[in-house]
């Protein structure tokens, strides 16, 4: 499987190399060839992953002289290698049938004219063929995998305006996301806290002109009030939660991944080590990412088990939960896990989905701490 990836790495590397020299100049079409040059690449190499910066048009024309010198001759190769192999299985095997002056002539140029020599140099030749195709071709196409890469790489200019964009875009996200965040609370005051405070006040004012002249009704309506203020509490710890869960600060984040592991849908499994001094937004990133990820495997995932775990690695944190379920997962599709790339990358983060069609499913993610 490995050689037939290579052998098609190689052969259409040497096909595109006439759509490059057309391609490779215009700048539009440069980046779109530079581009399906890079993720074929990355694929044979299985580094696909995150792209990073579209490759330029001038990084198009530094690989267009690897596909000339490299990828043509190697393609070429290549055909003439398989071409080989297959009419010396044809000889090897039916060589009566073929006129003897007809017959292609085996490895040492040798006719054939017996089963002895048919058989021997055939084997010869298919064993020296198949090695070809088999272990140089694929090191040699792995090698143009890698210097094409490395062609493409973005300049620090390049990675440098990259990184400019992807934080302002992320900035304005964050703004964004704030400002309806600030809404969303406003709202819960006025609608839900506020509405009930103003009928404790009125269940209040009615029971001080009452209880002169009606005790027991001034009492009820002081249970009422009480129950009002009772409720007014449960709704502003909520709106409080989700500003910052106070079981944080109770009880640090591996206490409260506990927690959340253990109320979890799906039978989770913690192996959280002490991640000692964080700051306070990547606790909560991450307290909210695990806890939407378990609630998509609840959710969409028809898993059966759930695994979250958390390291820390120098200036990272990095958290990761996966599940056996049915894969799929895409974030491209307004689902949760687009919030959880937000809050991510409003802390200059990384996230990254494994969900093939069929499972499992791994979410990770990776919170800068040297802030």
């Amino acid at each position: 499987m490995t050689a037939i990836r290579a052998w098609a790495y190689v052969l259409l590397a040497a096909a595109d190399t006439l759509a490059g020299l057309i391609l490779a100049w215009p700048r539009p079409t440069a980046r779109w060839w530079a581009a399906r040059q890079r993720d074929r690449a990355a694929r044979l190499l299985h580094r696909a992953g995150e792209p990073g910066p579209d490759p330029t048009s001038a990084a198009a024309r530094r690989v267009l002289p690897v596909h000339l010198l490299a990828g043509v001759p190697l393609g070429l190769l290549l055909v003439v290698v398989l071409g080989n192999i297959a009419v010396a299985a044809v000889v090897m095997t039916a060589w009566w049938a073929i006129p003897p002056d007809q017959r292609p002539r085996l490895a040492f140029d040798v006719p054939v004219d017996g089963w002895v020599t048919a058989l021997g140099l055939g084997l010869l030749q298919l064993a020296v063929l198949g090695t070809l195709a088999t272990v140089l071709i694929p090191t040699l196409a792995r090698a143009q995998a890698r210097l094409t890469l490395r062609l493409l790489a973005p300049s620090r200019a390049e990675r440098l305006a990259h990184r400019v964009s992807t934080l302002t875009r992320t900035r304005a996200e964050v703004l964004d996301a704030h400002g309806a965040e600030l809404r969303r609370i406003e709202r819960d005051l006025h609608d839900g806290t506020q509405g009930r405070l103003v009928a404790v006040a009125m269940r209040l004012a009615l029971a001080r002109e009452a209880v002169r002249e009606e005790p027991d009704a001034a009492v009820g309506l002081i249970d009422e009030a009480h129950g009002g203020v009772e409720a007014a509490l449960a709704e502003l710890r909520d709106v409080v939660r989700t500003i910052y869960p106070p079981i944080l600060a109770d009880r640090g984040l591996v206490g409260a991944l506990t927690a959340v592991a253990a109320q979890a849908s799906v039978p989770t499994r913690l192996d959280a080590e002490d991640p000692g001094r964080v700051p306070a937004a990547v606790e909560a990133v991450a307290y909210f990412m695990v806890g939407e990820a378990l609630t998509n495997v609840a959710k969409h995932g028809r898993a059966s088990n759930a695994a979250v775990t958390v390291r820390r690695g120098g200036d990272s944190l990095r958290v990761t939960v996966t599940d056996d379920g049915v894969g799929g997962a895409d974030d491209s599709r307004g689902t949760g896990l687009t919030g959880i790339r937000r809050r991510v990358a409003a802390l200059d983060g990384a996230m990254t989905v494994d969900s093939p069609a069929g499972g499992p499913t791994t979410v990770t993610v990776e919170l800068p701490c040297d802030w």
